[in-house]
């Protein structure tokens, strides 16, 4: 009777049960989960670190504004310049430059040799001569003039501004708004009731960056970062010893979600993105970071529920098996035993399909 009550049947389905329910649960409700580890880390992230466009906002982007700087240009021409290398790249940016040419009927200039700058923009050849889309960290460490007062007004309106440089020489701007996400500010809210340090990450200009992060009550910003910015970023919190999430959707969040203890990826990010992350969100939407982390949380308590069943009725059992008891007629059959034995493994397997996520 004590080798059958000390059968581990459910002990050794304690944790496996509870692992294929947490990942079929977080499936059926867009959290695809990569690193099982994952799950067992994000009880214990003190701060989460969010990519602001595509993840805090829509990255919806709509032209409101295109000026021009030299006089050999019109406005039109610096927005044609730049969509000439904007229709090789499927950024948010990218779009919404695309969707006013469509809007204006404007014809797109033939470019060639185009490529991305990561942290900065795109570069290619119009007409023989170098079209850059630039960042304004780019315009500060390259010293190339630029209408301060101007910026900053565009700026504090809420607009990411992209410089147009022919030849290194700055001839317009165009500027681009986007919709901060109506769940982001319950999500930023929930994560500091639980004590969560949330942290904005972004290559966008500062007074962009704090205006979305005044909205949404953020203390913590960086912007105008490069990837690798990021990527230190991440990698000095963990040093202070803080474990983090990270949660991006582009090739510039790349670095930093391999860096973090947990990547998240928005579920419409781009392929690097989504293959750097431990975690996918496939619905495209914060606030299923909450829903991860109370994945996280009710999986760890389940493990721990399923373990005490276990091997817990075992305290009890083995000793009356073992005759502890038998001076006072209390003698346990083996049948006896192999029912109760049964009973701790149905238990445990009952407890695991009542795993859920809040």
């Amino acid at each position: 009777t004590v080798l059958i009550i000390a059968c581990p049947h459910a002990l050794g389905l304690a944790i496996p049960l509870v692992t294929a329910r947490s990942t079929s649960l977080g499936a059926k409700n867009g959290l695809l989960v990569k690193n099982r580890q994952a799950l067992e880390i994000a009880k214990k992230v003190d701060v989460i670190m969010m990519d602001k466009t595509g993840t805090l906002t829509k990255g919806n982007f709509a032209v409101n504004q295109y000026l021009t700087f030299k006089d050999e240009y019109n406005k039109e021409n610096v927005l044609e310049l730049m969509a000439a290398l904007e229709q090789h790249s499927s950024h948010p940016l990218s779009v919404g430059v695309m969707n006013k040419m469509e809007e204006l009927d404007l014809t797109i200039p033939v470019a060639t040799d185009v490529r991305n700058l990561p942290g900065i923009g795109m570069e290619g050849i119009v007409g023989g001569k170098n079209i850059k889309i630039a960042s304004v960290s780019y315009m500060k460490q390259q010293g190339i003039l630029f209408d301060q007062t101007l910026f900053n007004e565009l700026s504090n309106q809420g607009n990411s501004i992209s410089f147009v440089l022919v030849n290194e020489e700055s001839i317009g701007l165009v500027a681009q708004g986007d919709e901060i996400r109506p769940e982001a500010k319950t999500m930023i809210d929930e994560l500091l009731k639980q004590g969560i340090q949330p942290v904005m990450l972004t290559g966008d200009n500062r007074q962009v960056a704090q205006v979305v992060a005044n909205q949404l009550g953020i203390p913590d910003v960086h912007a105008e970062l490069m990837p690798e910015d990021k990527e230190e970023i991440v990698k000095n919190y963990r040093n202070q010893g803080f474990v983090v999430m990270m949660v991006g959707d582009g090739v510039n969040d790349a670095p930093g979600l391999v860096r973090a203890d947990i990547g998240v990826a928005i579920g419409a990010g781009t392929d690097v993105a989504i293959d750097s992350a431990d975690v996918i969100l496939v619905k495209d939407n914060p606030s299923d970071i909450l829903h991860f982390l109370s994945l996280s949380k009710n999986t760890q308590r389940k493990m721990i529920q399923n373990l005490w069943w276990g091997a817990g009725y075992n305290v009890i059992a083995i000793p009356l098996a073992a005759g502890v008891l038998a001076s006072v007629g209390i003698i346990l059959s083996p049948a006896l035993g192999a029912v109760l034995m049964s009973l701790s493994t149905v238990i445990v397997a009952i407890n695991a399909t009542t795993l859920r996520i809040k």
